[in-house]
């Protein structure tokens, strides 16, 4: 992969989220490092059949080592800014940003309401310990999980 793939994060947008919400999201990957490339997808789709608003796609160790770096900066918290404000629309129920790693499709879903420690454990994961994803905050558990890498045959 070339050094400025690397640095590319692919974003599709659901056609209904609002522009400032995109914008919030675009600057916080500019602020870590990346150039967000966007784009929607077709408006034909069924309005339920989508569960996240925001798939990203992007090598995902390049990704958690950038916000890792800048986790003591205003990125860091940028970042956090732009999934939460998933959730300020009271019309919707909250939609997750889904991060997607190019190369394997392991993804990340980052919910609107994840507390501070489930992005601490996330820049902490070892995520060659997962094969299949999704990884999902487990709020009971406080930890990351994935249940189909869990239920997998080892």
């Amino acid at each position: 992969m070339t050094e400025s793939a690397l640095h590319t994060a692919d974003v599709v947008v659901d056609p209904r989220l609002p522009r400032d919400q995109e914008t919030l999201l675009t600057t916080a990957l500019t602020t870590l490092g990346f150039t967000p490339r966007v784009r929607e997808l077709p408006r034909r789709r069924a309005a339920g059949q989508l569960v996240w608003m925001v798939l990203v796609s992007v090598p995902l160790h390049t990704f958690l080592r950038a916000v890792t770096d800048k986790a003591a900066t205003d990125a860091y918290r940028c970042l956090q800014e732009a999934v939460r404000a998933l959730r300020t629309r009271s019309d919707e129920t909250p939609h997750p940003v889904v991060f997607q790693d190019p190369d394997n499709g392991l993804r990340i879903v980052l919910e609107p309401d994840l507390p501070a420690e489930a992005y601490q454990q996330l820049l902490a994961l070892d995520l060659t310990q997962y094969r299949l994803g999704p990884l999902h905050y487990d709020k009971a558990q406080s930890r990351w999980r994935s249940e189909l890498d869990e239920a997998a045959p080892r």
